[in-house]
């Protein structure tokens, strides 16, 4: 396990902010009596020497890391005893004594997040989205009003109490054709119930169009732009057809996601659950949950998603960090956050980050985060972010 990643585990970890999936790697890191010592050395050359170069902690401070470890729900405090008293054995320490240490290293991690690392900072993105109504009308959600926006051909459509936009079939006979356009600028989210009952989470930077009612239609055909997450309704009878950069996917009814951003070097087409079909030119390949299709110039391309929690993120309001290609990262945070990114020459290509963050956090957290890895140094200028090495 490369150094930057075992540090990153452990301000995870002592922050108590690592996910199940972190605190099992880092467990097993523990688990080879020969990464102790590596252990301890990073540790004294990256935090304790640094920080505390006597490495001395007073009775005072011992008390009171004693009552905070006593007063952990039981569940983290049993990780917590389970893995440190690992790293306690292997230097010859006793629990207390080290998690004495481990609670000075928490309070100075915590000093040193509050300071101000960036002389200038930008908030996250919002929920809300710009409907575009069949007769050209354009109402902007964020401040329309929960209730009644507007009835068409039949169909109410209104905003609940959660800001979820919800069509409502009235009438089934002698209604037209109309369309709806459902657009999030940067830094901007929004969910749509759709007429049939089938549900889309609609990404920054994204849009949908459909028909605001699929009544007098032979299939429920969709177009975006962007990336949005789909959970469509079963109808056997009616399959749900999404356009989306030169491809289209066939579902009777599915969990999938798909990104189809411009500046993004592919498709990419996610299934959670059921079955699409997938054509672009003269192919078409099927899609099981768990594939992930990449559409690009060269073609088609079918392969195990490595992580699904890295694709879906967005929807549960989150940036997985884990392993994925900086300019990725970069490129999503850049549409959260309506912002721009320059990189200086020198930045590598093949750099993956770490980590896992909220969304709703300001944007200096999510690069912390990033650059608490030690391979890249963000400045934020208004909206403007410089990645250095």
């Amino acid at each position: 396990m490369e150094d930057y990643r075992i540090i990153y585990l452990y301000q995870r970890f002592t922050a108590k902010l690592a996910t199940r999936t972190e605190v099992e790697e880092l467990d097993a890191y523990l688990e080879n009596p020969e990464s102790h010592q590596h252990l301890m050395r990073l540790l004294e050359n990256e935090f304790m020497l640094r920080e505390n170069p006597s490495n001395e902690i007073n009775p005072a401070s011992k008390e009171r890391i004693f009552n905070e470890v006593i007063a952990q729900p039981q569940e983290h405090k049993m990780k917590l005893f389970k893995l440190w008293s690992r790293i306690a054995i292997a230097a010859s320490v006793t629990v207390l004594i080290f998690g004495a240490g481990l609670f000075y290293f928490e309070n100075n991690t915590s000093t040193r997040r509050d300071e101000p690392a960036y002389t200038s900072d930008v908030k996250p993105g919002i929920q809300g989205a710009t409907l575009t109504l069949a007769n050209g009308k354009k109402v902007k959600l964020t401040s329309a009003a929960n209730g009644k926006i507007t009835e068409e051909s039949g169909v109410l459509i209104r905003k609940d109490a959660e800001g979820q936009l919800i069509y409502e079939v009235k009438e089934t006979t002698g209604m037209g054709i109309s369309f709806n356009t459902l657009s999030t600028s940067k830094g901007q989210t929004y969910r749509v119930q759709l007429p049939d009952g089938s549900m889309v989470w609609l990404n920054a930077a994204s849009s949908l169009t459909y028909p605001t009612s699929f009544a007098s239609l032979k299939e429920r055909r969709v177009s975006l732009s962007g990336e949005a997450y789909l959970e469509v309704a079963k109808d056997k009878l009616h399959p749900f057809i999404l356009e989306s950069k030169g491809q289209e996917i066939k579902v009777l009814g599915t969990h999938f996601n798909v990104n189809s951003y411009a500046d993004e070097p592919a498709t990419t087409t996610t299934l959670l659950e059921g079955s699409v079909q997938l054509s672009s030119g003269r192919k078409t390949v099927l899609l099981h949950p768990g594939e992930q299709s990449l559409n690009a110039i060269s073609g088609i391309n079918v392969s195990k998603a490595s992580d699904i929690e890295s694709v879906t993120d967005w929807k549960d309001g989150d940036f997985n960090l884990d392993d994925v290609e900086l300019r990725t990262v970069m490129r999503k945070i850049a549409r959260w956050y309506d912002v721009e990114v320059v990189y200086s020459e020198g930045v590598s290509n093949n750099i993956r980050s770490v980590g896992m963050i909220s969304r709703n956090k300001q944007l200096s957290s999510v690069l912390g985060i990033i650059e608490a890895s030690g391979q890249v140094k963000f400045r934020i200028e208004g909206k403007k972010v410089y990645v250095s090495k």
